[in-house]
């Protein structure tokens, strides 16, 4: 897909510079410009920055709709990307899990995915990246992972420890465990021989974080921690070089990383459900008390634009301030200079969105067209901009 020809886009109410102002905005190149050009009327919409997500896992149901059922991952990947662009979404880490459970959260599911996003990455219009979720446990892996993150140019790595919840998990609801431990192909036996193994090199773990978190770090991966509980576990890893705060569970753990001035993520379907699906607390309690910097889409991409309007209905955020937790903010924490504001020099990655119905018309990525649709695809139709794109 080209780059749209030179265009200006007029009549629409553009969010730069944390205001929504009635402005023209001139598209040339794949970035934002200045200076004449086609002019396309989108009076009554809304031009807003496109969205960085640093978190989802939603891809994971187009890998294998049924956990026994896999697709071919470079055809999911496609498919997947289609469904950031529908929600406005232009930048994305894949939240790929490597972890001691085995199957599709494995040291080779992981390397198998990098793969295949290495093969069609060129053809998918938003800008898609993996982020490993790299269990606490799986030392022995810690060599195979920075080869890795080496060989396929991984950016972000965050650390969490689903060991706990897996031990409560067989001790109080152990047909859920079967269902959980069948997922990956095994026993509950076989399961729980794997935890307790997992567990066993406990006393080792808080060293081997350290070496491989300075490791990570000196090849410019960014670090974070998942399902911090409590400020001893933020300040663990704070001492390691592990700043982002994702899914604090508790209002503590999101006050020490506030008071250390690291980001807070939460999950966007948390804020449009109104409450955790795991029983957390609630991101609208965070995000009322200052505790919250940046959304993420966790496992649903639509929630992303819908928590924003959600924010905006509830009283606590105006839209710009909104639109900033899944645009401006995490494209800083990611340390991308390029995105997440319209200005001159920034790539052309914004979202059309209509007002009224709060639905997405329009993603451009890098000046190409992702997603069009409704009345916005009449008047680009009509203004004759998707034409001259294709000349």
């Amino acid at each position: 897909m080209p780059h749209l020809s030179p265009l200006r886009l007029t009549g629409a109410r553009v969010l730069t510079c944390g205001q929504l102002v009635e402005t023209p905005l001139t598209l040339a190149d794949g970035v934002v410009a200045d200076g004449p050009a086609r002019e396309i009327d989108l009076s009554g919409y809304l031009v807003l920055p496109g969205i960085v997500d640093l978190h989802g896992d939603g891809f994971e149901r187009h890998l294998a709709p049924r956990p026994t059922a896999p697709f071919d991952k470079r055809r999911a990947l496609a498919s997947a990307a289609a469904e950031l662009a529908v929600n406005g979404v232009t930048t994305a880490w894949f939240a790929q899990s490597w972890s001691w459970e085995g199957g599709h959260r494995s040291g080779a599911a992981t390397r198998d995915l990098l793969a295949a996003l290495d093969a069609v990455r060129s053809s998918l219009l938003p800008d898609v990246r993996v982020q490993i979720r790299l269990e606490t446990h799986v030392t022995a892996d810690h060599p195979e992972v920075l080869a890795t993150v080496a060989r396929h140019g991984v950016d972000y790595v965050v650390f969490n420890n689903h060991l706990p919840e897996a031990l409560d998990m067989a001790r109080s609801a152990p047909v859920r465990f079967a269902q959980w431990a069948a997922q990956s192909g095994r026993s509950a036996e076989e399961m729980l021989a794997v935890v307790h193994a997992a567990e066993a090199v406990g006393p080792a773990v808080p060293a081997a974080l350290a070496r491989i978190a300075a490791l990570l770090a000196a090849c410019g991966v960014r670090l974070g921690s998942h399902d911090d509980n409590s400020g001893e576990t933020r300040a663990f890893f704070r001492r390691i070089g592990a700043p982002i705060c994702e899914f604090p569970t508790n209002e503590v753990a999101a006050m020490a990383a506030r008071s250390a001035r690291e980001p807070v993520l939460m999950g966007a379907p948390n804020v449009v459900r109104g409450g955790s699906q795991s029983g957390n607390i609630a991101a609208q309690t965070l995000i009322a008390a200052g505790l919250c910097d940046v959304l993420v889409s966790d496992y649903y991409y639509p929630a992303l634009r819908q928590a924003a309007w959600t924010l905006v209905d509830a009283g606590l955020a105006d839209l710009p301030a909104a639109w900033a937790m899944i645009s401006t903010r995490p494209a800083e924490v990611a340390g991308l200079a390029d995105r997440g504001r319209l200005m001159p020099g920034q790539r052309a990655d914004l979202v059309v969105m209509n007002p009224t119905t709060r639905e997405v018309e329009m993603t451009l990525c890098a000046g190409r067209v992702a997603h069009l649709s409704g009345e916005m695809a009449r008047r680009m139709m009509g203004g004759g901009a998707l034409q001259a794109a294709a000349e």
